[in-house]
């Protein structure tokens, strides 16, 4: 994706450019709640608002992209399929720690505690495999 320009809407009619804008602020709104919460993924909703932008708006594509939160990390996912050392670790301490906190203060079912430790064990699993980008 590195060096392609994003369409921008070009050849849709505004019906489509309306509906690609409003399911990338869905998208976006999604993973904004996905940041607190841990089962909501942040980052795949992040890029799909960047995908839906790409195809609607300009502005809103840019603003996000060059946003001071979510900009570095789509970027970075966007032209290196990875993060930085950083972000793992503390989307990693971030992830136990609520995980950790729901199965014990939340959830008295034991099959519900054994799916949320799976689920961590395997989001950990990913977020560890992405590649770890240098902070230049």
């Amino acid at each position: 994706m590195e060096g392609q320009k994003p369409s921008f809407g070009r050849k849709l009619n505004p019906l489509q450019r309306f509906l690609w804008a409003t399911a990338g602020s869905i998208s976006l709104g999604l993973g904004i709640l996905g940041i607190p919460l841990p089962l909501l993924p942040t980052t795949p909703f992040l890029l799909l608002s960047a995908y839906c932008y790409a195809r609607s708006s300009e502005r809103f594509y840019y603003w996000l992209i060059n946003h001071r939160l979510f900009g570095e990390h789509i970027r970075n996912y966007r032209d290196h399929r990875g993060t930085t050392f950083q972000v793992k670790t503390g989307a990693i301490a971030m992830l136990w720690i609520t995980i950790s906190l729901s199965a014990t203060f939340a959830v008295s079912l034991l099959w519900v505690r054994l799916l949320l430790l799976g689920i961590a064990i395997g989001v950990t699993i990913h977020i560890a495999s992405l590649k770890t980008i240098r902070k230049k």
